[in-house]
């Protein structure tokens, strides 16, 4: 995969090898790890797997899972993570997913990589629904995904299993023909 997208701010470049290290450091932070599903890696051996199935899947010619690495423009300084993973092709859908720097929060960085994600999905990826999930505690998950237009669709119960326990997950999507913020 060959496809960097830009934001005032921000680049998002496939996952690469250089990235390794950054991803392992971002996902051993307890910040971080808080609502992440797949725990704190047990060494960098495990993340250079995780990162190199990602590598491997944005390689692949039909695409079903791409994954960013995100950077400032100003410095080439990362902080963090966004994907986008493909449904059925039939029914045009994907899920978001991402995952920053707790020193990186709210600075607006996350809404601003997902509002350029949205616009990937829709036009050039052509999709009709995107969802996202997230933990009912995640404030800033939430916050982000409210920001671009994404309306809470769903309250499920327990599917979450994070360090804490089973946390409850809110579900949000948004539609091609909603209006993005």
């Amino acid at each position: 995969m060959n496809i960097n997208l830009k934001t005032e701010r921000l680049n998002l470049k496939p996952v690469s090898e250089n990235d390794i290290e950054n991803v392992y450091e971002l996902q051993r932070l307890e910040e971080t790890a808080r609502f992440n599903t797949s725990g704190i890696p047990q060494n960098i051996n495990e993340t250079k797997v995780t990162v190199e199935n990602w590598i491997a899947e944005n390689a692949k010619e039909n695409i079903k899972r791409f994954t960013f690495s995100v950077e400032l423009i100003d410095g080439n300084e990362f902080i963090g993570l966004i994907g986008i993973n493909l449904g059925k092709e039939h029914y045009k859908n994907a899920e978001v997913w991402f995952q920053y720097d707790y020193r990186f929060w709210n600075k607006g960085y996350g809404t601003e990589c997902l509002r350029k994600i949205l616009d990937f999905g829709f036009e050039n990826l052509k999709l009709h629904r995107i969802e996202a999930g997230c933990a009912i505690e995640n404030i800033g998950s939430i916050s982000v995904l409210e920001k671009v237009g994404m309306l809470r669709e769903a309250h499920t119960r327990k599917l979450l299993p994070l360090k804490s326990g089973w946390s409850d997950n809110y579900g949000y999507a948004i539609l091609s023909t909603d209006e993005r913020k």
